[in-house]
């Protein structure tokens, strides 16, 4: 923008706003204004669309408080100034003469060279008056629609292996929404674009989806890792053993059990666990040993017989060593 503009144009009046309008009431007037000169409402007129122009070079003064000071001191100070190119001096004197000293010397200057930018490369169209600010061909900025926030709540298995689901919007239309494997209960997914749209034109925000994932009755995420707890009865664990595992989607695993294996111990089934771009992980089979809670006669002798010819250890001892360190 020429300088002579910023005392030519008074940005109030093409707003229709006082010089003490609120910002609140500043935005409303503009968005107001926006939406009824913008070139998308208004095609092919060109009158509508140097006015959309006009009022949002305006507001993107006004709504920066610190351009608006400016620009209002700089209004006060030049009231009947003009710029004259090509003139030795001339032009500047009503500015200059805000500035003089009382003996007919001109006062330090300073402060009315910054507004106009002579140190640090100028102001004027390089972040100061003049900046262009998005929007419409530079200038202005249309609002961003605002974002919509959402929950939704999935089974284990889907959340694991990924899917898509169709949700509702606002509007009642359906909206299709790819989960990835590996989602996490409370995780956040962001659908761009997806939200309510602008006031005036400009980009819609977005759906920030919350996703809630439902326990499985069997398996429990760590990560990567998949990990369930498996029962295996007492001569299993003791003898060892073939046992069956199931993997999530349903198909079973085969798992030796090694003699004498404790209850607690984990056997890892590599690559069983949540499969995602970023890598994949296992099955922990954690080996729980089961205690019969009913033994006929027979079983009750036999139990007996073995105890009587168990080692005589003390499982314990160890416990009772440390617990006296």
């Amino acid at each position: 923008m020429a300088s002579q503009d910023w005392f030519d144009k008074d940005f109030y009046k093409v707003l229709g706003v006082s010089k003490d309008v609120s910002d609140a009431e500043l935005k409303k007037t503009y968005r107001k204004l926006a939406r009824t000169y913008h070139p998308d409402s208004n095609a092919g007129d060109a009158a509508a669309e140097a006015k959309f122009k006009e009022i949002s070079e305006a507001y993107s003064v006004l709504s920066d408080k610190e351009q608006r000071a400016e620009y209002d001191q700089l209004r006060a100070m030049g009231s009947g100034a003009r710029f004259q190119p090509g003139a030795s001096g001339g032009g500047f004197e009503d500015v200059f003469s805000r500035f003089s000293t009382g003996g007919g010397q001109q006062a330090d200057f300073d402060d009315l060279f910054a507004m106009f930018g002579q140190q640090g490369g100028g102001r004027f169209g390089s972040g100061r008056f003049g900046q262009s600010s998005g929007g419409f061909r530079g200038f202005g900025g249309p609002q961003r629609g605002s974002d919509v926030t959402a929950r939704t709540t999935l089974d284990f298995t889907t959340a694991v292996k990924g899917d898509t689901i169709t949700l509702q919007g606002e509007d009642g239309k359906p909206i299709k929404v790819k989960i990835p494997a590996g989602v996490s209960d409370g995780q956040k997914i962001k659908l761009r674009g997806r939200g309510r749209p602008s006031p005036d034109g400009g980009e819609a925000g977005d759906i920030v989806l919350t996703v809630g994932v439902r326990p499985h009755p069997v398996f429990t995420r760590e990560g990567l890792n998949l990990r369930i707890h498996v029962p295996v009865t007492f001569t299993e664990a003791a003898l060892g053993a073939t046992i069956e595992v199931p993997t999530l989607g349903g198909d079973v695993v085969k798992l030796r059990v090694a003699p004498g294996t404790p209850s607690g111990r984990v056997l890892r089934v590599k690559g069983r666990g949540v499969q995602t771009t970023k890598g994949t992980g296992d099955l922990l089979a954690e080996v729980q040993v089961a205690v019969p809670t009913h033994l006929d006669g027979p079983a009750r002798e036999a139990l007996e017989r073995f105890h009587e010819l168990e080692p005589k250890e003390n499982p314990r001892a160890d416990l009772m060593a440390k617990a006296r360190e």
